[in-house]
């Protein structure tokens, strides 16, 4: 077995916080999981340095959360380590105000002919036609027209 790349080595003051937060047992159960990790994973002078197995067994968590949180708090300190952050999507939004507003009007627009009522697609397609967006899809339209509370007439 390799050596652990990350290890976890608690100060007095962490433990003894992190020790409390577990004992209160009134945190998020993600939040108590990792605390305990962290405190059966502390290989410093107070700690018992478990290995990641004996963690998983002990705890019924898988062995890359265990690796997750060693590696979060080593790299990242105590509060990533503890703490979930949701990933942060940076995509941009392919329809801003101003797509939108043409959307909507679209939508409440007559059809076009042979048809009875705008589709999704109908809609994505023309805002690509007219050139107020160089790509969309029938979902972004359905969201889009969702968010604003407008229906398809």
């Amino acid at each position: 077995m390799p050596a652990k790349r990350y290890k976890v080595t608690l100060s007095a003051e962490e433990r003894a916080e992190l020790t409390q937060l577990v004992n209160k047992g009134k945190a998020a159960a993600r939040k108590l999981a990792h605390a305990r990790i962290l405190l059966l994973a502390d290989e410093g002078e107070a700690g018992s340095g478990w290995k990641d197995d004996q963690i998983v067994d002990a705890l019924s968590i898988s062995r890359s959360t265990v690796e997750r949180v060693r590696q979060a708090w080593v790299m990242h300190g105590p509060e990533a380590a503890l703490n979930h952050k949701r990933p942060y999507q940076t995509r941009p939004r392919l329809l801003d105000g101003e797509a939108e507003a043409h959307l909507v009007r679209l939508a409440c627009s007559a059809p076009p002919e042979g048809r009875e009522r705008w589709t999704m697609q109908l809609l994505a397609d023309r805002l690509v036609a007219l050139g107020i967006v160089e790509r969309v899809s029938d979902e972004t339209v359905r969201q889009t027209l969702k968010k604003t509370t407008s229906n398809r007439g």
